[in-house]
């Protein structure tokens, strides 16, 4: 009797330890349902958590309720507030407009603003075309290494600051423009370029050891206070705006924008305008250069960005000089750049020749 209840018992062990083993080797030869993950994608997984059991038609029904509370919620903020965008974490909605009011504050900084007319009252050996094929250059080195475009601008920004506390020969002012996005690539970027690719960049005019001297006298003359608010800062924002007046995303739009504030660094006579007040410059005119028949200022750019059309008239005429090569014209990097398919070949669009004057009235 022993014996058959322990054969028994042993049926019964060998019968679910087979069907463990069957049901772990169906679930080995499904593939995983995992993807990749942008870290900026991950509150969006919050309906992926989904028990692997669940039947796929509640799966269906659950879908549709949630894209319609999401689309509702997303057409009610686009009208109210641009920032508000619960798709995307990293507009941190909530607290946009209080990091905006920061970074204005930010920008009027004196520490962090670079003298209006420094070339004039304190370079004696350096001028503004100079400047200008330093920043051209710039740009090519940023393709180059394929640096983000918040280094090109804190670079440009780094340069203008310090000369406007130091006087430089003009022999050293690559080493200044090598030796500031240096700093910035370590800023910014998650896999800087090392100092030998700068000097190197140079053709070896300037030594490592030359780079480095300067990198620490950028940062002692700037007191260490390297993260200001840049053109591209504020533009993101008024982008968003902007684009308000269009069904889809317009990419023409956003590379337009980018284009024509790479131009206004160029320009030394943009130096003095507030980055804000050059990004609501560059919004203005890229979208008169996408409609020129349609005023390009509205109530809502003038509430998100703080100008009225007047203020940005200046501003807004040395850029669209540099576009049409009444300014800079010798100054092909950028142009070229933007040339490319990649950036739509925005640096191609005509332009009327003249902005109506009644365009600055206000709205």
């Amino acid at each position: 009797m022993s014996s058959m209840a322990e054969q028994e018992n042993c049926t019964r062990v060998t019968r679910a330890a087979k069907k463990r083993a069957a049901a772990l080797a169906s679930t080995e030869d499904q593939p995983l349902n995992k993807k990749r993950v942008v870290l900026g994608e991950l509150p969006n997984l919050s309906n992926a958590i989904v028990s692997s059991n669940e039947p796929q038609k509640q799966k269906a029904k659950a879908k549709p309720k949630a894209r319609k509370g999401a689309s509702t919620k997303k057409e009610g903020v686009l009208k109210e507030d641009v920032d508000g965008n619960p798709e995307d974490p990293q507009m941190c909605a909530p607290y946009a407009s209080d990091i905006y009011e920061y970074l204005h504050k930010m920008e009027v900084d004196p520490k962090r603003r670079p003298l209006p007319d420094y070339i004039e009252k304190v370079q004696k050996d350096v001028s503004p075309n100079m400047r200008g094929i330093l920043v051209d250059w710039l740009v090519e080195v940023a393709e180059e290494y394929k640096l983000v475009s918040d280094t090109l601008y804190l670079t440009v920004s780094y340069i203008d600051r310090f000369l406007s506390f130091n006087v430089l020969s003009r022999q050293r002012l690559q080493l200044l423009g090598v030796s500031s996005m240096l700093i910035a690539s370590k800023y910014e970027e998650i896999n800087p370029p090392h100092v030998e690719d700068f000097c190197y960049i140079t053709d070896n005019t300037y030594t490592k050891e030359e780079v480095l001297k300067m990198e620490a006298d950028i940062l002692k003359s700037l007191k260490f206070e390297m993260g200001n608010p840049t053109i591209k800062t504020f533009l993101r924002r008024f982008t968003r705006v902007a684009l308000e007046d269009y069904k889809t995303s317009n990419l023409q739009l956003e590379f337009l924008g980018f284009y024509l504030a790479e131009l206004s660094l160029l320009d030394y006579n943009c130096v003095k305008f507030l980055p804000s007040l050059v990004a609501a410059s560059v919004i203005f005119l890229t979208r008169f250069l996408m409609r020129p028949k349609t005023n390009p200022w509205s109530s809502t750019l003038q509430q998100y960005t703080g100008y009225k059309a007047a203020d940005l008239r200046e501003c807004v005429l040395i850029i669209h000089d540099l576009y049409l090569s009444r300014r800079g014209g010798g100054l092909q990097a950028v142009r070229e750049k933007y040339k490319q398919h990649k950036f739509k070949c925005v640096a191609n669009m005509p332009s009327p020749p003249e902005l109506p004057a009644l365009y600055f009235e206000e709205v």
